[in-house]
């Protein structure tokens, strides 16, 4: 008889399923339903429910229902089960989340990318305004209507920063800056130049002001997404997202902004987030304190 076919777009809602039935013991405080980068879901427990027989039972048990809930996305019983030291269970799971509707139980996907995209940032109080521009795909008009924005508010007497984060396909840093415009750097620059400690002196050299904007009553900086000379660009690239012991990708990106704000003082920031699902849009849209 060939298997039960389970696609990956119904193996959650079966595990959940499996799981919404089960009675755990009281001494399990906290259940993760753990879906791995293969798309293979396993549990996740506090080693203290290891040394007690009643939930070892239960987990077994469990472990048989989600195994043979999930199908080829579910691991065989007696190896879908860990026990993790308490000290290290918050962070081995630190992306999990609670499932609607049931007392003790985490979901937890782990992604090489789109996972910003789940969590969403406090407002913090600012006394500068940051705006993210974002669109699902590209050919909108999005970097026409950062520039125009720019220009508006500049004409307006307005100061704004612009901050292309459309890393893979810069449009905004070109349209807006010429060549002898062009500042020494850009924020490729920052993020792996900041791996080794120097983005503060990275920050000081990223921004340029367009020829158009020298007559404006405000002011206009244009921090590109690489500087004069893009250097290694696909080098920098690959780093864009990594993360340090002090700070994940996304709040170095936060610590970019604050920096050009410190020293440039802007009233408004532009930011011109990259299309589509990616990481850095996840960043721009839920993650640095910006209206979208």
């Amino acid at each position: 008889m060939r298997p039960l076919f389970v696609p990956f777009d119904e193996a959650r809602r079966r595990v959940i399923d499996a799981v919404r039935g089960a009675q755990l013991p009281h001494r399990i405080e906290r259940l993760y339903v753990v879906r791995n980068m293969f798309g293979k879901i396993s549990l996740s427990v506090s080693d203290a429910a290891e040394r007690d027989e009643a939930c070892r039972s239960a987990l077994r048990d469990l472990a048989r229902k989600v195994s043979e809930a999930a199908g080829a996305h579910g691991l065989p019983p007696g190896e879908s089960i860990l026990f993790i030291d308490e000290s290290l269970i918050g962070r081995v799971v630190e992306e999990a989340r609670p499932v609607d509707g049931l007392d003790r139980i985490y979901w937890a996907d782990r992604l090489v990318t789109g996972n910003a995209w789940w969590s969403v940032g406090p407002d913090a109080d600012r006394r500068v305004s940051r705006r993210t521009l974002y669109s699902v795909k590209g050919g909108v008009g999005r970097t026409t209507t950062a520039a125009v924005l720019a220009w508006r508010l500049a004409g307006e007497g307005e100061s704004v920063l612009v901050v292309d984060l459309d890393l893979e396909s810069p449009g905004l840093s070109p349209a807006m800056l010429d060549a002898a415009a062009r500042p020494e750097f850009g924020v490729a620059d920052w993020f792996v130049e900041e791996l080794a400690g120097q983005g503060g002196h990275v920050a000081e050299r990223m921004t340029g002001t367009p020829e158009w904007a020298r007559d404006a009553e405000g002011e206009v900086y244009v921090a590109p997404a690489h500087g004069a000379c893009p250097g290694e660009y696909l080098a920098k690239l690959g780093r864009i997202y990594m993360d340090t012991d002090d700070y994940p990708w996304n709040e170095r990106l936060k610590k970019m902004l604050g920096q050009l704000e410190s020293r440039l003082s802007p009233g408004v920031v532009l930011i011109e987030s990259r299309s589509g699902l990616s990481d850095i849009a996840a960043a721009a849209v839920t993650d640095i304190d910006a209206e979208t």
